[in-house]
């Protein structure tokens, strides 16, 4: 076996340092380039990733580079290159059953008739996968060599690089049932029909020249998912014994990032790999248990989902603890991949130098691995200088002004600060509103268009003064009333165009966040966000969005909505300080949002909407600490709309949320109407909404905004007549499944076309019903 290197990292960064990945892949599909050029940008990307690695320390020739690119989703890749695509895709495959770029495109986003693959978040994350959809008519087989052929394109370069690939468990586990299957079916009763191709995709990477593969099993790690720990187990067993038992194949690290691995380990040690990569950053140092003599652990002790810089000399004291497990060798690594964090802290020349002496994004976490594994190498006196720099930026930031506020810390909190009337008496006092049987509404945004980001970017670059950028996002503003209306929409928004990010907004007029320049971050496919940091101590100096607001208002007698960023989802789409509680940190925010809550409530806006996309996505993956974090987000969000009276209805939105799993804490949430994603799911979430007894509004989305294709009304008909069937008709609204932001105004306004013709369809029905 070829020996593991001492440090290396669970992946890198794949958009490039200027989202040059994007930028390609938008052009493939706007028809700007051809295949052969995005296929060049993608390997120039590659290159320079390897490039780049190398230079930071990782070693060109011992496997210690991950082989890491996508050029949508790592889920996506691994279900085509088994064969995992649905049958409305079946035409796609080339005449050797092999799916292209442009299929794989197809499969991510959908085409006219045919609906993509469902999204939802990966793990406790802010990245977002493609849910593969597996039957018993699902054929495996190797249907896409391009992880081989990058494993042969770094070896033609010179470099010994290290494939990385979900692993047969995690992708069986995360994966729906086809539409095709029966009830009750479950995708990972194929595992032992899967586990040929993957066989035979190690015997290819082998003869490609991979030494090693990375096979991620973040499933093991889980108590979220629908298969027990114990059957994931038992799985992973069977799995590794196939897949160590291939006669020819690289040496297996299997990963299992996110949270501790906990009875899954000693499941692991006995299995017959040669490396296993566990979370120390989330999860603990594990028992010697039989078998981990043979194995190498890979210690994820540099955190590989926030940017805080972190202590080195606790990072290098778990290494040397878990050295005394009995293991045949110990390296250094991140807990998971760097996909969660930017390219490089030395991009950002406008955030102040304190602030970035205390921070390490992923091309600073690669140089920490290297220090700790020549730590390991040449004991604690061969990097003393590194572990007393670390520590002393940690003591600086402690002590820092504005880390701790006293006047924000004053502050206490009563328990009447956490709640509002009875909603039935806020729902009697909300029929003031004049609202018709399922009022069409949107959830905030509206198209930013290339217009709107260059006028951005030039009052940003100080060529266009102040008074004319404003006057300009009036004009945007006021179109966007007028379309509404002409639309036909009850509940209109303005359509945020003076908002870069739903998060980043917020952070910019509050104190205690900075905002990065080249800060992104891929949330799916082609999209990147940039999350802010929260170094400090939350207030709000002044209103925030009372101005926008009330001047879309003036523009049409019907109601508008104020739309704020809920507590949790700014924290969770932000890289948060690590010195406190995250429920400290919530309450925060959260009592800056109340005032702003108190402030449209007094300018007059009667409907106010507080997203929290992102309640699920901060779940933890341990049963056991599942109620406190609840708990917490579900209290920061009545913090921040407590104070609101009982005539005015708050809104609430939740993006990719497992409704049945999280149906208590939306309950306790106690908004009055709640939106929720659910096209691209066929509405599956009405069963479990009906079924909890879930009495507050509710808004089911009707319109997939991840996907280009415009919906038909029949389509959008089909989906509220569900609805209809199972949710009394007085909690119904109708609103797509979330912000326009990422789609252009032809597709926004066919699909809001359809959705309002749609809705006076079922409108007519029911009212002829009643």
């Amino acid at each position: 076996m070829t020996a593991f290197p001492k440090g290396t990292i669970l992946g890198y960064p794949r958009i490039g340092r200027r989202r040059e990945l994007k930028k390609a892949v938008e052009s493939f599909w706007a028809g700007r380039i051809g295949e052969e050029e995005l296929e060049r940008t993608a390997a120039e990307l590659r290159t320079a990733t390897r490039q780049r690695l190398a230079a930071l320390g990782l070693g060109q020739h011992d496997s210690a580079i991950p082989e890491s690119f996508s050029f949508y989703d790592q889920v996506l890749d691994t279900a085509v290159t088994v064969g995992a695509i649905p049958s409305r895709f079946d035409d796609l495959r080339e005449s050797d059953g092999t799916i292209g770029l442009s299929a794989y495109f197809t499969v991510a986003r959908g085409q006219g008739e045919r609906a993509p693959l469902e999204m939802t978040k990966w793990f406790d994350s802010n990245y977002h996968y493609l849910v593969p959809e597996i039957g018993p008519e699902t054929v495996f087989t190797l249907a896409h060599d391009r992880i081989v052929r990058q494993v042969a394109e770094a070896k033609a370069q010179g470099y010994v690089t290290r494939p990385t690939l979900v692993g047969p468990v995690t992708l069986l586990a995360l994966a729906k049932a086809s539409e095709a299957a029966p009830d009750g079916f479950e995708p990972l009763s194929r595992l032992d029909d899967l586990l040929p191709v993957y066989v035979e995709l190690l015997a290819r990477l082998k003869e490609a020249g991979a030494e090693w593969i990375q096979i991620d099993e973040p499933a093991l790690v889980s108590e979220s998912l629908p298969a027990s720990v114990a059957r994931l187990a038992a799985s992973a067993e069977r799995a590794l014994a196939a897949l160590g038992g291939a006669q020819l194949r690289p040496a297996i690290l299997v990963a299992a990032p996110y949270a501790d691995l906990g009875d899954v380990f000693p499941v692991l040690a006995a299995a017959p790999i040669e490396a296993i990569a566990i979370d120390l950053v989330r999860g603990q140092v594990p028992a010697a248990v039989p078998g981990i003599e043979n194995k190498v652990i890979v210690g994820g002790v540099i955190d590989g989902h926030n940017i805080w810089r972190g202590d080195l000399d606790a990072a290098l004291t778990t290494l040397e603890s878990l050295q005394g497990i009995g293991a045949r060798s110990i390296a250094a690594a991140t807990s998971t991949s760097l996909l969660h964090v930017p390219h490089d802290v030395t991009d950002e020349s406008k955030l102040d130098a304190r602030l970035v002496s205390w921070l390490a994004f992923a091309d600073q976490k690669v140089e920490q691995v290297v220090t700790l594994a020549r730590g390991l190498t040449d004991g604690r006196q061969g990097i003393t200088a590194a572990l007393e720099s670390a520590s002393a930026a940690l003591a600086d930031r402690l002590s820092a002004p504005g880390v701790r506020d006293g006047a924000v810390r004053r502050r206490e909190l009563a328990q009447a600060d956490f709640s509002r009337v009875a909603y039935a008496e806020r729902e009697s006092a909300q029929e003031a509103l004049g609202l018709p049987p399922l009022p069409l509404t949107t959830i905030g945004s509206f198209p930013q268009t290339a217009d709107i980001r260059r006028a951005r970017a030039q009052f940003i670059r100080g060529e266009i003064p102040e008074d004319d950028y404003e006057e300009f996002l009036r004009r945007e503003v006021a179109a966007v009333v007028s379309l509404q209306e002409d639309l036909g929409l009850d509940v209109l928004v303005h359509g945020e165009p003076e908002r870069n990010d739903m998060v980043q907004y917020f952070a910019e007029h509050l104190e205690g966040f900075a905002v990065t320049e080249n800060g992104w971050v891929q949330s799916y496919g082609s999209r990147a966000t940039r999350p802010s940091i929260l170094w400090g101590d939350v207030a709000r100096p002044a209103p925030i969005t009372i101005d926008w607001t009330t001047y879309a208002q003036s523009l049409t007698a019907k109601h508008l909505k104020g739309m704020l960023t809920g507590p949790v989802t700014i924290l969770a789409w932000s890289f948060v300080r690590d010195d406190q509680p995250l429920r400290d940190t919530a309450n925060q925010v959260a009592l800056a949002l109340r005032e702003e809550v108190q402030d449209l409530e007094r300018a007059g806006i009667a409907i106010i909407q507080v997203d929290e996309p992102a309640l699920r996505e901060l779940l933890p993956l341990k049963q056991a600490d599942q109620a406190a974090y609840l708990e917490w987000s579900v209290g920061s969000f009545r913090l921040a709309t407590g104070g609101a009276s009982a005539g005015t209805q708050v809104h609430t939105h939740l993006c990719y949320s497992e409704f049945g799993v999280v149906i208590d804490a939306i309950r306790a949430l106690d908004a009055d109407v709640t939106s929720i994603e659910a096209a691209r799911s066929r509405m599956e979430v009405v069963t479990d909404v009906a079924q909890s007894g879930f009495d507050h509004g509710i808004g089911p989305g009707v319109y997939d905004i991840h996907s280009p294709r415009v919906p038909t009304v029949e389509e959008v008909e089909s989906l509220l007549r569900r609805a209809v069937e199972e949710i009394p008709l007085r909690q119904l609204w109708v609103n797509p499944d979330c912000g326009l932001k990422t789609r252009g105004y032809a597709e926004t306004t066919a699909s809001l076309r359809n959705i309002v013709e749609a809705t006076h369809r079922v409108r007519a029905d029911v009212s002829v019903a009643v």
